[in-house]
């Protein structure tokens, strides 16, 4: 309803606002022509169109080529979300079709990635007609894509709290605080956390859902997180570790195999393994479309079976099933010794 909308926008059309987004996508308005199959001039005009209708500025020219403006990235912001509302829109007409199948776009921190796969693998065999789009990324990726409406769900461990969700639990998520088996705490079993002070320990980024769990758990011990070694993934985390460069804690899901075999060793500490959730998420404003709720119900439903199966070992060691089940060691559960956190 254009008399609803703001005067600067009633000229605006999707078509101007593609041509801008190509331009800052490839850097340049020639490389917009060639990925919209349309001329320089064509793009050149879409954009001066769009600006003199915004009366500012939406992209400026730098060294390494064509950059959004402040302006240009609320227009981008906006262009997402338009997309992706016209994508539901597509796929609910689809589904009054009588069309089999649709697409689903998954968010996955990268945590997730050693069970995510094959929850949608079962998923895939079940519905063979849905086409889905996995991306794996840091938690403020994540966030970010479920905030713009990017992804239509996404799994992780801590949800968002800037802006409203809804969650169903998975599974539980423990962690542990990991070290090479030849550390001088490896065998000294119970260990109190004053032990870590003189301890290199191993951090993901500011923000990172494993970060806030160490310093939630440190900071009864007076021990500040923030001394330790900054690391981009978990992956490179687990190699330090095993190189002697520190310890970390990190998902029990995300070493069990290099427990089992001895690579490494889960320090035996108060209040370890700390118990948190996977969850499955979406953002509140998203409408999942059938395909889309249909694989929240799965991941709700069964998605604790594709978790990474540890049990609780000696010492507080967490080994997979297979290597345990000769000792006969618990399960871990929530209601093994550590902290459940919110």
């Amino acid at each position: 309803m254009k008399e609803n909308l703001h005067p600067a926008l009633r000229g605006v059309t999707l078509k101007q606002l593609r041509a801008f987004a190509a331009v800052i996508r490839t850097g340049t308005v020639a490389g917009a022509a060639d990925v919209l199959a349309v001329t320089s001039p064509a793009v050149s005009q879409q954009l001066r169109q769009l600006e003199e209708g915004l009366g500012v500025p939406l992209a400026e020219r730098t060294a390494g080529g064509m950059r959004a403006t402040a302006a240009g990235q609320e227009v981008l912001g906006a262009l997402g979300r338009i997309e992706a509302a016209l994508a539901d829109c597509m796929g609910a007409i689809d589904a009054l079709r009588g069309m089999q199948g649709g697409r689903v776009v998954v968010g996955a921190i990268s945590t997730a990635k050693y069970f995510v796969p094959r929850a949608l693998a079962a998923f895939m065999r079940s519905q063979p007609g849905v086409d889905i789009r996995l991306l794996v990324g840091n938690r403020s990726d994540i966030i970010g894509a479920l905030r713009d409406l990017e992804i239509d769900i996404a799994v992780m461990g801590r949800t968002p709290e800037d802006f409203p969700v809804v969650r169903a639990v998975i599974g539980p998520h423990p962690h542990v605080l990991i070290a090479p088996p030849d550390h001088p705490l490896a065998g000294a079993g119970r260990i109190s956390l004053s032990a870590l002070a003189g301890e290199t320990i191993l951090l993901r980024e500011a923000g990172s859902g494993t970060r806030e769990l160490l310093r939630t758990l440190l900071a009864g011990a007076g021990l500040d997180p923030g001394m330790g070694m900054e690391m981009g993934s978990n992956e490179t985390i687990k190699q330090a570790v095993m190189a002697g460069m520190g310890v970390a804690l990190l998902s029990a899901h995300t070493v069990a195999a290099e427990l089992a075999d001895g690579r490494l060793v889960a320090l035996d500490l108060p209040g370890l393994p700390v118990l948190r959730q996977w969850y499955v998420v979406r953002s509140r404003e998203k409408r999942l479309l059938p395909p889309a709720q249909a694989l929240w119900d799965h991941l709700a439903a069964h998605g604790a079976a594709f978790l990474p199966e540890v049990r609780l070992g000696p010492a507080g060691s967490l080994t997979p099933p297979d290597a345990a089940a000769s000792r006969e060691a618990p399960r871990l559960a929530p209601a093994a010794r550590g902290v459940a956190m919110p």
